[in-house]
């Protein structure tokens, strides 16, 4: 398997331009798309998911990315609203309504004030593997890479109208779940269900699908699920995250074949390499996979470059990694934008209106 097909899942938030603040019409939106597998509807009215096809070539893949945005956007200017990559909700008053349905108000029912705070959206990316085996080596090796994918897609770092000192508060938010973050290794797929199966039989995940580990095997599709991403305003950034997500699967997945050992990695260290990630995105040190030891950001992501090298040259997207990096590290992640919007006054509805621009120009 030389290029592996990939997939995303986009959440985004909907927001009413008159006011800049949440917009709980997804109910509306969907009925506007139609029956289109691409927009589903998420754990609140504010929220909408786009899907994209699987694709192996990633200029294929952004077009997909910008044609399900142009129909949620479209959608949403339909019904009065607009759509918004952004990853938490900025304005101060934003509160979320649930989608009324079965499943999610058992999950607000089983885990109360928890499931009401968690409005975050995020970028999921799907690798293919070849069967479950495959799958759970790659889950196993991917751990200490992921923090990185997490800093390089920081885009989150104001939350109901309080700038959190946080690139990415969403990935905070979400560490709140029971059943999300850092896991140990499986050793084999076995194992994988077996720990599956003890997290929903304690009660702390309602189904398969309440399992928010870093990355998963998906419930429904031969793939690895990488979830760390925070939701990119600019397409530019979700296909660098998504192309350095498939060139570290294709190469823990070539490291199990090889019959390489999985590197042992401590819970506690992968949680601090987190913490490093979602508290400063790119702009101070992080945990370098290579050393386990805090690193310039810079180096963290040239240790990323090599391990990662041969699975970029067989896919071809050598160049656009090392030119998407090179421009994070100039310009800074979502999050700098986002403070250099709000300005020294803090000024939230700005942010709300630049990302909302940015988002509509995303995909036109």
């Amino acid at each position: 398997m030389t290029c592996r097909t990939v997939g995303v899942e986009e959440e985004m938030f909907l927001v009413d331009p008159s006011t800049g603040r949440l917009d709980g019409s997804s109910d509306r939106v969907i009925g506007a798309v139609g029956a289109q597998d691409e927009i589903g509807q998420e754990l609140f009215l504010q929220q909408v998911e786009t899907r994209t096809e699987p694709r192996r070539d990633m200029a294929a893949l952004l077009e997909d990315l910008r044609a399900t945005r142009r129909t949620a956007s479209e959608a949403a200017v339909a019904v009065g609203a607009r759509v918004a990559a952004m990853a938490t909700p900025v304005m101060a008053d934003d509160g979320g309504v649930v989608t009324p349905k079965e499943r999610y108000e058992r999950m607000m029912t089983r885990f109360g004030r928890l499931g009401l705070q968690s409005m975050a959206c995020g970028t999921h990316v799907h690798v293919v593997v070849a069967g479950d085996e495959e799958g759970v080596a790659v889950l196993d090796r991917l751990r200490p890479w992921l923090p990185l994918v997490l800093a390089m897609s920081a885009n989150s770092p104001f939350n109901l109208g309080v700038d959190t000192a946080y690139a990415s508060w969403r990935a905070q938010i979400w560490e709140a779940w029971p059943s999300a973050g850092a896991v140990e290794p499986f050793g084999d797929a076995s194992g994988y269900r077996r720990a599956i199966a003890s997290i929903i039989s304690s009660g702390a995940a309602l189904d398969e699908g309440m399992i928010y580990f870093d990355a998963r095997l998906s419930n429904h599709l031969p793939t690895v699920e990488v979830r760390v991403a925070d939701v990119c305003t600019d397409l530019a950034d979700t296909i660098l995250v998504v192309a350095v997500v498939r060139a570290l699967v294709d190469t823990c997945a070539s490291a199990w074949h090889a019959g390489t050992a999985v590197v042992p990695w401590r819970v506690d260290l992968l949680r601090a390499a987190r913490w490093r990630a979602r508290r400063d995105g790119l702009s101070d040190a992080l945990i370098d996979p290579s050393s386990g030891a805090p690193a310039p950001a810079a180096e963290a992501l040239a240790t990323l470059v090599r391990t990662i090298g041969p699975a970029l040259d067989r896919s071809g997207d050598a160049g656009l990694v090392q030119d998407g990096i090179e421009r994070l590290l100039r310009d800074g992640t979502g999050s700098a934008r986002q403070r250099a919007a709000a300005g020294p006054g803090l000024d939230l509805r700005s942010v709300v209106d630049d990302v909302l621009d940015r988002t509509a120009a995303s995909w036109r």
